[in-house]
């Protein structure tokens, strides 16, 4: 049995909270509502209420961050200077998709429909647990996602990317 998100142990001293993970597809319903997982919602700290940040990700899904991790997110954004074109630009247009929702009593959320458009969400979303947040895919595109990157692909990637955590 996996801890709940309120758990954790110490690695290195640095605190291990059980994360985002697996995939999970559920219907939409035509007022853009869909079951959070239930999997997924054992994961939650106690601390995120139930509430959550969606905003558009950086691929063409939506990002669905708990409160308690959203808070993180925008300590990080907080330190981005404001001073530069570079800075300004990339907390805005990160920002300005980004909306407050909280679970209902149904454990559902409600996508709203700029997000769901955007994201191509129409009678069925998929959950992607990805650590810290979770992604809300379109069959469609997840499809063309994966479709882009073959299993050698995949491995050359992981392997630089690994290999790049050695270095910190």
């Amino acid at each position: 049995m996996f801890p709940n998100r309120s758990q954790y142990s110490i690695n290195a001293g640095f605190p291990i909270v059980a994360s985002f993970k697996g995939e999970y597809d559920n219907a939409v319903d035509n007022k853009g509502r869909v079951c959070f997982p239930a999997r997924l919602r054992k994961y939650l700290s106690p601390a995120a209420q139930e509430r959550f940040t969606i905003l558009k990700g950086l691929e063409k899904c939506l990002y669905l961050y708990p409160e308690d991790r959203w808070m993180e997110v925008e300590a990080k954004l907080e330190r981005v200077n404001s001073f530069t074109k570079k800075g300004r630009t990339v907390v805005r247009h990160f920002l300005r998709s980004a909306e407050d929702l909280s679970l209902d009593n149904q454990n559902r959320i409600a996508i709203p429909a700029k997000l769901r458009e955007w994201a191509g969400i129409n009678d069925k979303a998929i959950f992607i647990g990805s650590g810290d947040r979770i992604e809300v895919w379109s069959p469609d595109h997840l499809s063309e996602e994966d479709e882009q990157l073959d299993f050698e692909s995949y491995q050359e990637l992981f392997e630089s990317v690994m290999i790049d955590l050695d270095k910190i």
